[in-house]
């Protein structure tokens, strides 16, 4: 089973063509050098993965010393030469949440980029290859300068880890760290951050100057981390507010929102609503947005706003922050603690052109080939679940009635990571119909450690139990699901016959 699962998620992974930036960035010497410098560099990075150990400590300590994160950050940063000012000289748009981060800064990128700005992304986890977290003007590092930036900061950190008691950052605060060293040798206009967990001890939170903070929607996510209720986890998101820095979100549930509403107040941070999309003034054009599913007008609307904010500040050199956010309030004190909804914009062409130009692979994608498309999405929550089976339903009934009565199978890949209940998620999937299902570990390659999908911090063995526990849950659902309909068919069948006899 696994051999096979794995085979039809390389295929998958390979017809995102990702790969195709490599070839065409590299410069000087032999392929095979270049390659193996890539190959070896991927290997030393990997080393720096928590074992699967590591990680479950971690998780059952709630992890007891995050406190330290942003201090150990701090320190890291230093010493490859990169200080707190020079990451706030990025001018960071920065943004937290639950679902929705990643197509919500790549609508921000992709809009800013369109504007004719400069664009550094920073995103996790990544689907092909670890440099399409590192992005510049939308494209992820070639080889050669992911190569490049890695031995440069590796070198420094290495170099330094005696006089730090041998201290090296794990796999994801190196990228990180790594990631606005990019950003600062490339000379970016701006810096779009997308937080990893949490907010409040995200190693991304070393940032202390952003021009705008985001909050994309809320769910019941990382449990063992942050907390098993919403309010919790509400309260780790906003943990990136920043002083006199505005910060949007979009509809939250009421527990969420009123966390949010709270930190705000409490660090000063003036807090603001992204409208509907439609109430944007869209001068008589179409909304296209590149990323489909209906649930992208919220993180577009959300996109909209921060964009503005970053623009607005950029463009006026705004002093007196306080003052501005407390006239686009409309008065009052603009201390934080209530919520306003954002400004109806009135969207530009380039701005609307950003929205639809925008590519966020796996997020609602359909991949089409001879007698198979492949129908992609990296729903983690069981609300996000439910939007894809629904997304899933519509178009393969689309795609069922274009295929003329030939056989049509629909098939289910699925794979879980982190602390998540498969029942929540797998219960969402029952609508659509599965003719098969398929349960396929996180592992992918079990012996290359140059593997930009090596992934050190699950064991095969607990991989092997979790697909074994999905697959019987899964059958459990299913025979429940099963007995219902049924039951609801003898129901339904018996009334109509009553009917009749009357």
């Amino acid at each position: 089973m696994y051999e096979e699962a794995r085979c039809a998620m390389v295929g998958i992974f390979e017809r995102l063509a990702l790969r195709s930036y490599c070839s065409s960035a590299l410069v000087g010497g032999s392929m095979a050098d270049r390659s193996k410098a890539y190959e070896d560099t991927i290997k030393t990075l990997n080393t720096l993965q928590s074992n699967a150990a590591t990680i479950e400590k971690i998780r059952a300590t709630r992890d007891q010393n995050c406190h330290q994160n942003i201090p150990d950050m701090i320190s890291m940063t230093g010493r490859v030469g990169v200080t707190v000012d020079d990451i706030d000289d990025l001018r960071v748009i920065h943004v937290s949440g639950t679902k929705g981060k990643g197509s919500t800064c790549a609508f921000v990128e992709s809009i800013l980029r369109s504007l004719g700005y400069r664009t550094g992304f920073y995103s996790s986890p990544h689907l092909v290859e670890v440099r399409e977290r590192i992005r510049i003007n939308g494209r992820p590092l070639s080889c050669t300068d992911f190569t490049r930036y890695f031995w440069h900061n590796y070198g420094l950190l290495d170099a330094s880890k005696s006089e730090h008691g041998g201290a090296m950052p794990t796999y994801f605060r190196f990228l990180t760290i790594m990631a606005f060293h990019v950003f600062i040798q490339e000379k970016v206009d701006v810096a779009i951050i997308e937080v990893g967990i949490g907010g409040q001890y995200d190693c991304t939170n070393i940032v202390r100057n952003p021009i705008v903070c985001g909050v994309t929607s809320l769910g019941i996510d990382h449990t063992g981390m942050l907390g098993d209720t919403l309010d919790k986890i509400a309260w780790h998101k906003a943990g990136i507010f920043k002083p006199n820095v505005p910060a949007v979100s979009v509809h939250q549930p009421k527990d969420g929102m009123e966390v949010l509403k709270d930190r705000a107040k409490e660090i000063s941070c003036p807090l603001f609503l992204a409208p509907n999309l439609d109430a944007y003034d869209w001068k008589s054009r179409c909304v296209e947005l590149g990323i489909p599913g209906v649930h992208q007008q919220l993180n577009a609307s959300l996109a909209l706003q921060l964009c503005h904010f970053w623009i607005k500040d950029h463009k006026l050199g705004i002093v007196d922050r306080q003052k501005f956010y407390r006239d686009w309030r409309g008065g009052g004190d603009g201390d934080g603690g209530s919520v306003v909804k954002g400004r109806c914009l009135t969207v530009s062409a380039a701005m609307a052109a950003g929205l639809h130009k925008c590519v966020w692979p796996a997020r609602s994608q359909k991949l089409s080939g001879p007698g198979i498309t492949y129908y992609l999405d990296g729903a983690h929550t069981a609300e996000s679940l439910q939007l894809c089976a629904d997304w899933f339903n519509v178009e393969t009934s689309k795609e069922a009635k274009s295929t003329s009565g030939n056989p049509f199978v629909r098939v289910l890949l699925f794979n879980m990571t982190g602390d998540r209940k498969p029942e929540s998620l797998l219960r969402c999937l029952l609508s659509c119909h599965f003719d098969c299902a398929i349960f396929c570990p996180n592992i992918l390659n079990r012996s290359k450690e140059n593997s930009d999908l090596m992934n050190l911090t699950v064991t095969e063995k607990s991989q092997t139990q979790r697909c074994e526990e999905n697959r019987r849950i899964w059958f459990q659902l299913h025979s429940e699901y099963s007995q219902t309909n049924a039951s609801s068919l003898n129901v339904s069948r018996s009334g109509s016959t009553n009917q009749s006899s009357k």
